[in-house]
């Protein structure tokens, strides 16, 4: 059932440069090809609506009203399922689902999962329409594990304005969370990540009912004090260590500086603290990187066998990247920005999509099964395809392509702030909606002649030529 083996990072309002709150993942699947749409999903009232998943049997009325909700699911529902992913609602809280996680053995043979409870597929479309806090989030979505159950481990984030929660379903009912403190940003890679529990704070930390009593009965904690979730419910396996643990390294690595931990150790902290105050651009950078200026780099200069030994943080696979931001030095009804990248992260650009809009662009919402380039889909994987091939001609075309559209769309974002602080209520809707248009057409533009460009390059590049005789 697991779709996505993902990375996630969260960051607190006080670690950031500007006071936003930020969670962010890469939605990593296991094909190279599983066209997304960026959608906005309209509010309802007062209507009886039942979801019912296309990848097992699970079945659900939901509540019979809900939030306008932007959305970044799979085009083909009927066959991958449809995987909300990422979103934000109309009252600015953000929700990543999900990081899916692996549970030890024996904690699963006392809660083993549930085969049609709440899986991957349903989890966004279940609770982000129906939430208006990030705490109500953990809340809300921990008593569906509780009632319905769980056929898979998964790690789920929230963020609104003041908090940011991580929360993790290990087992077929059970769960913890945990606040993330607001000097302090996390980094989580497809385990079990979060460590002291602390039963006697439920300020920052959530769980499921009798997790405790639970973990007491069926003699599963290896300490004699304390409650590590990581050391209960996690693994700790030679795949962890080529496939989990180096991403969270290189990513504590960058944005923390020093690092005394290797890229295989177990012991890699959940909390961690930055050397600087983090921005949008950090983000961005570790979940585009590949071991970047390390021995470990696939497209680096390192051995064969130190650049296949780790797997990267940014893949082919890698369908959707989305940071979710929610700014607190701007009016709440322009705060909330959501930063998609379609492409490859490592070559392609994250444009920031004002949530409170009326619609999406359809060459985001309306992505074709097969290729066409109109899509913003296809048209950044084309990029990344032109890039990836000739990478060593081409590296330096794509910085410097990606440096010009960091600073048109920061620009583009500070003349829109502007224009919307003198708006309220359906005109100030209606103009971010038209500021996500224009930005989506500036966006292609300049991809489409930095496709040109590469392409027409491309051609001096073939194996096929020879010095000749111009006259011949």
């Amino acid at each position: 059932m697991n779709e996505s083996a993902c990375t996630s990072i969260l960051v607190g309002k006080k670690a950031t440069i500007d006071g936003s709150t930020m969670i962010a993942r890469n939605d990593d699947t296991f094909l190279p090809l599983t066209p997304q749409r960026f959608i906005m999903q309209s509010a309802y009232q007062d209507e009886k609506r039942v979801w019912a998943s296309t990848q097992n049997n699970f079945k659900a009325a939901l509540p019979t009203s809900g939030q306008r909700t932007t959305m970044t699911p799979n085009v083909d529902v009927s066959g991958l399922g449809y995987f909300g992913e990422s979103s934000i609602n109309e009252k600015n809280v953000a929700m990543s689902a999900t990081e899916s996680v692996y549970a030890s053995p024996r904690a699963l043979a006392y809660d083993p999962y549930v085969k049609d409870g709440i899986a991957e597929d349903s989890l966004q479309s279940l609770v982000a329409p129906y939430i208006d806090s990030a705490r109500a989030g953990v809340r809300y979505l921990g008593e569906l594990i509780q009632k319905y159950g769980s056929p898979e481990g998964n790690g789920v984030l929230f963020a609104d304005k003041d908090e940011v929660w991580y929360m993790e379903i290990v087992t077929g009912h059970h769960f913890a969370a945990t606040r993330i403190p607001d000097d302090a940003y996390v980094i989580t890679a497809n385990q079990v990540a979060q460590q002291e529990i602390d039963f006697n704070d439920p300020e920052n930390y959530m769980w499921s009912e009798g997790l405790a009593e639970f973990v007491e009965k069926h003699h599963l904690n290896p300490a004699s004090s304390g409650f590590d979730f990581r050391k209960i419910f996690g693994t700790d396996t030679k795949k962890d260590r080529h496939y989990n643990t180096p991403r969270v390294w290189y990513g504590q690595r960058y944005l923390s500086g020093k690092q005394d931990l290797g890229p295989t150790s177990s012991e890699l902290p959940f909390i961690c603290h930055a050397d600087r105050l983090l921005s949008v651009a950090d983000l961005e950078y570790v979940l585009a990187s590949h071991y970047n200026e390390t021995q470990y780099d696939p497209l680096g200069t390192g051995s064969e066998a130190d650049k296949s030994r780790f797997r990267p943080i940014s893949l082919n696979r890698t369908q959707n990247s989305h940071i979710l931001q929610i700014r607190n030095d701007v009016p709440t009804e322009q705060a909330a920005l959501m930063w998609i990248c379609l492409g490859i992260p490592s070559f392609t650009p994250y444009v920031p999509f004002y949530t409170n809009a009326d619609d999406t662009d359809p060459s985001y919402s309306q992505t074709s099964l097969e290729y066409d380039i109109k899509d913003a889909y296809w048209m950044y994987r084309t990029l990344s395809m032109l890039v990836e091939a000739h990478y060593d001609h081409f590296s330096q075309k794509n910085i410097d392509y990606l440096t010009k559209l960091t600073e048109a769309k920061y620009a583009f974002l500070a003349q829109s702030d502007a224009e919307a602080k003198v708006l309220s209520g359906q005109a100030l809707t209606d103009l971010l909606t038209e500021k996500n248009h224009e930005l989506v057409a500036l966006m292609k533009k300049e991809t489409m002649q930095a496709i040109a460009e590469l392409v027409t390059s491309g051609l001096e590049l073939s194996k096929l030529t020879f010095d000749m005789d111009k006259n011949l």
